[in-house]
């Protein structure tokens, strides 16, 4: 199962439709009931967020995403099982262990930032890939980047700055590892764009929770703290809303196209807003809202101008 940072950003939504037949046409119905999967999502993902900002107060960054690996990888077992290991068979580990590692990265950048910044800041960070997204597949894929395009990220990346530090002094760390976690994820979708050329979207998933399990249980076992009682119902809470929020954006793009419903992704601000405003009395700049529209508008930009998107 994918890791739900939003994508999450390193969700595999863009492979998800792959190797599937979609109608020539999507009724009014279809985009709207799309709209409403992936705005309930969106809401999981906060919710992940917010479950992820409790539960590290208490339990090392390194854990928290192995524990979110290993459930996202026991839930997926059992329906491998059902279908068969024959189907695991790749001729391209090579791009398997890239996606599987750009993926963990950011699921590392994006869990750390929602431990050290405001929540609806965090979430808005962690939709920063599609800024990266053209400018990977420029250099790796070779893929021209319209002036549309670049129009769309410079706007985006303004946005960011009016949102991270208006005052142009210094930007925090968190927001720093947060944009890593962009580009990090950035090049993890590319890395499925070019895998589902051959690979269906069970293995490419598998590929990617097997990868990210195994990996995180190396500096899991440096940081390691028995969770309490408290600490594993948060632990579950983040699995759960994350593969929750994976099967409802996965349902929500099967009824209707990415670049009809993808600008409903930024809900997670909204959501992750309302979360801070209730457990962590944050309050929202104008600045933010400034700069999220600005990512917004950059967001379905280059989603409608870029293929890669």
């Amino acid at each position: 199962m994918s890791n739900g940072t939003p994508a999450d950003a390193c969700s595999t939504p863009d492979s998800l439709g792959k190797g599937q037949s979609s109608p020539a046409r999507h009724t009014a119905s279809d985009l709207l009931r799309g709209a409403l999967f992936v705005v309930a999502a969106e809401f999981m993902f906060a919710s992940m967020g917010a479950s992820i900002r409790m539960v590290s107060a208490e339990i090392p960054n390194a854990g928290v995403v192995f524990f979110r690996n290993l459930i996202g990888i026991s839930v997926l077992l059992p329906l491998l099982l059902y279908r068969g290991l024959s189907d695991l068979r790749t001729q391209v580990p090579h791009l398997h262990l890239l996606r599987g590692l750009t993926g963990l990265s950011a699921m590392y950048c994006f869990f750390y930032a929602i431990a050290n910044m405001p929540l609806a800041e965090a979430m808005l960070l962690k939709l920063s890939a599609p800024l990266f997204i053209p400018l990977v597949a420029l250099f790796w894929l070779g893929e021209a980047v319209s002036w549309r395009v670049r129009w769309a990220l410079l706007s985006g990346f303004a946005g960011v700055t009016l949102i991270l530090r208006p005052d142009f002094t210094g930007l925090p760390p968190a927001a720093l590892i947060a944009l890593l976690g962009g580009l990090f994820a950035a090049v993890a979708k590319v890395s499925v764009r070019r895998l589902s050329r051959s690979e269906p979207t069970t293995r490419i998933v598998f590929y990617f929770a097997l990868t990210g399990t195994l990996v995180s249980s190396v500096p899991m076992l440096f940081y390691w703290q028995a969770p309490s009682t408290e600490a594993w119902i948060w632990l579950l809470a983040v699995g759960l809303f994350a593969t929750l929020g994976q099967l409802l954006l996965t349902q929500g793009l099967s009824l209707a196209p990415a670049a009809r419903v993808g600008a409903f992704g930024f809900f997670a601000v909204i959501f992750g807003a309302f979360y801070g405003w209730l457990f962590w009395n944050e309050m929202l700049r104008w600045t933010t809202l400034a700069g999220s529209l600005l990512i917004i508008y950059a967001g379905i930009a280059a989603s409608r101008g870029d293929r890669i998107t």
